[in-house]
Formats: C-alpha cells, sequence, structure tokens
C-alpha cells in the first residue's frame, strides 16, 4: 500500500461495498449494530419497492451473492452474535453503490452513500406536534423502508483508540455529516441514517477522537468529502431530484413537537455521610 492509497480498501459488487482492514474493531449505529470485531463492514443497495423483515438472512444471502466469504467472528460485545453468520456490521440503504465515494486524510478513510427522499427537518421554531405512536417507525421499519434515499456512512482509523474514544468518533463522523447535509440540502439528514466507525486496534494509540485531534479533524474532512461527492453523483444526472423541503419529499418528518423545558432540581445533602455520596438531584419521572 503507498502513502496514496487509503488504509481502509473498499471493492464495490453486485450492490454490496466492502470496506475492509485486517482485524479491525468497529462501533455501528446501524441495524444489529454495537460492537464487532471484524475482517469488514459493508454498506448494502436494496431495490425499490423492497420490504423485506428478515435482515440477518437477507444480508447474509446478498453478502454471499456478491462473493464476500469473510470470517464470522462468534462473539459481539462480549455476548454471543445472534447473527453469527453474517461476517461484520452492515448498513442498508436505497442509494446505488455507483454512488458510494470516499476519501482518505491522514490516519482516516472514509466512504459514503448519499440520498434525501427521506428528509427528517428538525425546526428550530417549532409549531407543535405529536409523537409518533410507536417505536416501530423508528426501528426495524427504518432499515426496511421503501425509499431511494438514507445517509450511511463507514469510517476507519489507523489509530488504536479506547471505547470511548471510539464512542466520541462516532459522533464526530455524525456531526460532520449533519453539518455537510445543512450545507448542502437544508435537511440534517433523513429519517434512516446510519454510521458506522472502526479502528486498528493494533495500531498507534490515540486517546482521544474530539474535533481539534489529528483523528478528529480527519474524521470531519474524510465525511464531509465523501458525503458531499456521494450527493452529488447521486443527483447530477437528474434521475433523482433533491426536495425542497418534506412537504417536497417521497417521504420524511419534521419534528414540530415541543418538548418541555425544566431546571433540574438543587437538593442538600443530608446529614448522614453514609448517603451524603448519593445524587441529590432530581428531576421529573419519564412520561413515556
Amino acid at each position: 500500500m503507498t502513502a496514496d492509497e487509503p488504509a481502509f480498501q473498499a471493492v464495490r459488487r453486485d450492490g454490496v461495498l466492502r470496506v475492509s482492514r485486517s482485524e479491525t474493531e468497529w462501533l455501528s449505529s446501524g441495524w444489529n449494530g454495537g460492537r464487532w470485531q471484524s475482517e469488514a463492514a459493508y454498506n448494502i443497495s436494496v431495490p425499490e419497492e423492497w420490504g423485506h423483515q428478515d435482515l440477518g438472512a437477507y444480508v447474509s444471502s446478498r453478502l454471499e451473492r456478491a462473493g464476500f466469504q469473510d470470517v464470522a467472528f462468534p462473539e459481539r460485545d462480549g455476548r454471543s452474535n445472534s447473527h453469527a453468520q453474517q461476517p461484520g456490521p452492515a448498513l442498508l440503504t436505497g442509494v446505488d453503490m455507483t454512488d458510494a465515494r470516499g476519501a482518505h486524510c491522514g490516519p482516516v478513510t472514509a466512504y459514503a452513500t448519499a440520498g434525501i427522499s427521506n428528509p427528517a427537518a428538525l425546526p428550530m421554531d417549532p409549531a407543535g406536534g405529536s409523537l409518533p405512536p410507536t417505536d416501530a417507525q423508528t426501528s426495524e421499519t427504518d432499515e426496511t423502508e421503501t425509499t431511494i434515499g438514507t445517509v450511511n456512512v463507514i469510517v476507519g482509523t489507523t489509530r488504536a483508540l479506547e471505547s470511548g474514544a471510539l464512542a466520541n468518533l462516532l459522533a464526530v463522523a455524525v456531526e460532520a455529516k449533519t453539518a455537510t447535509l445543512l450545507a448542502e440540502t437544508g435537511f440534517p439528514g433523513t429519517t434512516s441514517d446510519a454510521v458506522i466507525v472502526g479502528h486498528d486496534p493494533a495500531g498507534t494509540p490515540a486517546a482521544f477522537t474530539g474535533s481539534a485531534t489529528r483523528v478528529g479533524a480527519a474524521t470531519r474532512a474524510c465525511v464531509r468529502e465523501a458525503v458531499r461527492s456521494s450527493l452529488h453523483a447521486h443527483y447530477e444526472d437528474g434521475t433523482y431530484t433533491l426536495p425542497d423541503s418534506v412537504a417536497d419529499a417521497t417521504y420524511g418528518v419534521s419534528t414540530a413537537v415541543e418538548a418541555t423545558v425544566f431546571e433540574p432540581t438543587v437538593g442538600e445533602f443530608p446529614a448522614d455521610d453514609s448517603v451524603a455520596s448519593q445524587d441529590a438531584t432530581t428531576v421529573p419521572d419519564s412520561q413515556d
């Protein structure tokens, strides 16, 4: 590998993007997410009018069809992996993998696919509204939703990160994705965006991954370029049209419900030292 080649290589085949580096530890916000140790992470394009519900079987069949026979690890997060036949974390999208774009900078490589048919707006002057009736609209149905949208990002760094630094890297990547989408489309995201971040446990340690660090800054730059380039590729030929608003989109949501703001109550510690260490701050009970 030369200095001009990305440390995390990608192969695109039969609607699947395979991003790989040996013995990578991944953290995924997508379906069947959490922590994984595997050779690769995947981004899978699903056809229009797709409504597959058995996601584990579907992902496995797509990887097999594409000829990606990677090693499956038997555990994830210290627990038995219920999808052991799946060799790594996977994201799903309606965007064709011909629109996938990558970018690398310093110790970081990022890949993205981007489509905005299902925008999720967050107005700063909410007119009032209600929460979705169930959580189903934000769980498995997001992954099986019939859309040509979704913004998926896979980020990898050659540095070795502690658990907190890896989790923070995911936040940095999401922040960069959001800033890029706001600048390019006016929307902070879609109803089904997902991000995977990975690191090399054998690499040079990096204690922090914030925006001012080398890893964090490189991640921001890579995500910006990859997302922006994929957006341009997706919309440049006129096949798809970028919506001007949620109302103009095929799918989409605007979070108009207004939350209740409160100040945490300040309580005094009791005289009994045995309970003085307990948190005396109280907050209202959950309304869910």
